[in-house]
């Protein structure tokens, strides 16, 4: 088809293809293909949840190449979109526990928050 469409809610076309190769390239533990990816991938004519979807993954893959700040970014901004989803979400609730659990001392006060909003600390 060559253009991105929402027939019968399938999301399908090029950009969901490549939202899939990111997905893909983080379960088979290929961070730099994730990377190369998922970052610059304009999501903007995909549903909600496809959109942050995505994000959790370009999250996962910046925390997995040590980009801590850039991934707490990803999933603020996945947040932003889309609050509940992202707080209920096993994948954003792993990472946001991870970091914290890690964090010598006090998070920082936005991943403090962030954690507070999805009631993975007291």
């Amino acid at each position: 088809m060559g253009v991105d469409g929402n027939h019968l809610w399938t999301a399908f076309g090029p950009t969901n293809v490549a939202i899939h190769r990111v997905n893909t390239a983080m379960e088979l533990g290929d961070v730099q293909v994730a990377l190369d990816i998922g970052p610059a991938l304009d999501t903007s004519t995909l549903p909600l949840e496809r959109q942050v979807r995505h994000l959790l993954d370009v999250a996962r893959a910046y925390n997995n190449s040590g980009q801590k700040d850039a991934a707490v970014a990803t999933v603020l901004d996945a947040e932003r979109r889309a609050p509940d989803q992202v707080r209920h979400h096993y994948l954003s609730r792993q990472l946001v526990l991870n970091w914290v659990r890690n964090t010598p001392g006090k998070p920082a006060f936005e991943l403090d928050q962030l954690a507070r909003r999805m009631h993975v600390v007291g």
